[in-house]
């Protein structure tokens, strides 16, 4: 049985993760099994330069804070070495961040093994769709092309239409003009 001090800091550590949990915006849960120590240096830079704060959590610590969350149903794969990179910004950066890089080093076994956004657990294929989404710098980008595109196409045919009226306002005075010299 641990002692009341070490007890005390377990109590505070798990009450300190489930308030992390409970204020962000996602989280990703990964096996880091198989990971160099100098790809998991350039991963936690890469995603602490966007604001995601990755830890290594023990499994039983983890499990206790998702428990009375909407998240408990993700305690299930918490098994073997498990990190959590949690966003409390961007609800897609964490997930796009490490799907990317499972995807350039295939040769390892790091794997997402769950996560959660918006309220809502998610499965490994729910973290990979979501990192398969535009961020929201790109959703505002893709937003204003289709904007544009249609005043776009409302201005060319504004303009069309607006030559067509010239075309046969200016018809009928050439029509004029070719017949009167074939009078004289």
């Amino acid at each position: 049985m641990p002692n009341e001090k070490v007890l005390l800091e377990k109590q505070q550590y798990v009450a300190e993760l489930k308030e992390k949990l409970s204020n962000a915006a996602a989280g990703v849960l990964v096996d880091y099994k198989g990971i160099t120590v100098a790809d998991d240096t350039k991963l936690r830079k890469e995603l602490r330069e966007a604001g995601v704060e990755y830890r290594v959590v023990k499994n039983t610590m983890l499990r206790l804070a998702l428990k009375d969350t909407p998240y408990e149903e993700i305690s299930s794969v918490l098994e073997n070495t498990t990190a959590i990179a949690i966003s409390n910004d961007d609800p897609i950066v964490a997930a796009k961040i490490i799907c990317k890089y499972i995807e350039d080093n295939k040769n390892t076994s790091y794997a997402v093994k769950a996560g959660f956004a918006d309220g809502k657990p998610m499965d490994k294929a729910g973290v990979e769709t979501l990192s398969k989404l535009p961020n929201k710098e790109g959703l505002v980008s893709m937003l204003l092309s289709v904007l544009t595109g249609n005043l776009r196409g409302l201005a060319v045919a504004i303009k069309a239409i607006g030559e067509k009226k010239e075309e046969e306002a200016g018809a009928p005075a050439v029509e004029a003009a070719e017949e009167a010299p074939a009078a004289e």
